[in-house]
């Protein structure tokens, strides 16, 4: 069950603190209390968790500070959808709202090399009037041999150059709860010009200490990838790992399986599930057109396929686009033959542009022939 409480109810209003000492008080139930911070307000959830089944949702309804109740079921308890759920699927940070309605493009460096091509990207991303970016500082390879990124080292010059462009959030890989710190402590010493949505990546889908790390703060939203050899339902269940810890802003990534049937890319696109994650869960939904198609082979329209899978999953309703540019692709230290140019940045955002609005279009379409029960 979860209780909806008054927007705005600070925890020291006699309201609030009469609600929590009553729910101390049920016999074998325990609560936990999420705060979602939109645009406008701060709303207040709390979770009941154990046997809820005797609580009545009228009494419940009528405790102090209380606005609505919800009667949840068992599938993603925080962060799914349940029957009469009306709570936003939104969350802002850093003063940019991420929601199951609107869509963001993250582009930049799979892996930081140096400040050259750091600054070179976020002149190109401001000057298309795009205020998110990718840079990753820590990379997990397959390959031991392979560059496991610069670390802790790149964070400083890479926040201050993210300010000096007004680069207001940066989706960022972590690998280890340390990685948490490390980053926290680099936007500290340069005066925060920036913000940072901690990504974990596909191989730490199922790292459940990693994900208990990460939801346990609060600063930081965050991206979880898919899992890339598991199913739907395992991954959807890591993202409720965080929200069970207290950090219910997540995004979920699809960024495709892996399987020699999606040959010759290099993962299985797995876009088709951007509006089923969307009708299970009130996440905000991620595409990985890089990751999924791994190459920029283009087919006879000229068109590359990592651009086709991009409409693929804009044109399904995806809200976030993570999309791999360098402005040397050839001397690129990580995943240099699937990313595109600066050069190429005013026809992708064009063809983004083309498929959101196939798919506002589509959405009004439908709006017009829904029929009420």
């Amino acid at each position: 069950m979860i209780l909806i409480l008054e927007p705005n109810i600070a925890a020291d209003h006699p309201d609030y603190q009469r609600l929590m000492t009553y729910l101390d008080e049920l016999d074998g139930i325990e609560h936990r209390v999420h705060r979602v911070h939109g645009a406008e307000q701060v709303l207040s959830e709390v979770y009941l968790i154990g046997n809820t089944a005797a609580l009545q949702e009228d009494e419940m309804g009528s405790l102090p500070a209380v606005e609505r109740v919800i009667r949840i079921s068992d599938a993603y308890r925080i962060l799914g959808r349940h029957r009469d759920d009306e709570r936003e699927a939104a969350f802002t940070y850093n003063g940019v709202e991420f929601s199951q309605d609107n869509l963001h493009v993250f582009a930049g460096l799979c892996a930081v090399d140096n400040p050259q091509n750091v600054e070179r990207m976020f002149q190109v991303l401001q000057q298309h009037g795009q205020t998110c970016a990718r840079m990753g500082a820590y990379k997990p390879r397959t390959n031991p041999y392979s560059f496991q990124g610069h670390g802790a080292g790149c964070l400083p010059y890479v926040f201050e150059l993210a300010g000096k462009y007004g680069i207001r959030v940066i989706a960022m890989e972590i690998t280890h709860d340390r990685h948490i710190e490390e980053i926290e402590q680099a936007l500290e010493s340069v005066g925060n010009p920036t913000g940072v949505m901690l990504q974990i990546g596909t191989r730490n889908t199922q790292n459940f200490e990693l994900l208990k790390a990460a939801g346990r703060q609060t600063r930081f939203p965050i991206l979880l990838k898919r899992g890339f050899g598991i199913t739907l339902e395992e991954s959807l269940n890591a993202a409720e790992y965080l929200a069970t810890e207290g950090n219910s802003q997540v995004i979920f990534c699809l960024r495709g399986m892996k399987t020699n049937m999606g040959d010759p890319h290099r993962n299985f696109v797995d876009f088709a599930h951007v509006p089923v994650v969307k009708r299970l869960t009130r996440m905000p939904v991620c595409i990985d057109p890089s990751h999924s198609v791994g190459s920029r082979a283009a087919s006879p329209d000229r068109i590359m396929d990592m651009m086709h899978a991009t409409a693929q999953g804009v044109i399904s309703g995806a809200n976030m686009i993570l999309v791999d540019f360098h402005p040397d692709p050839k001397r690129a230290l990580v995943d240099g033959p699937q990313a595109l140019t600066p050069d190429e940045m005013h026809q992708f955002l064009e063809d983004v542009a083309i498929a959101r609005d196939a798919y506002e279009r589509r959405r009004e379409l439908a709006a017009r022939y829904v029929t009420t029960d």
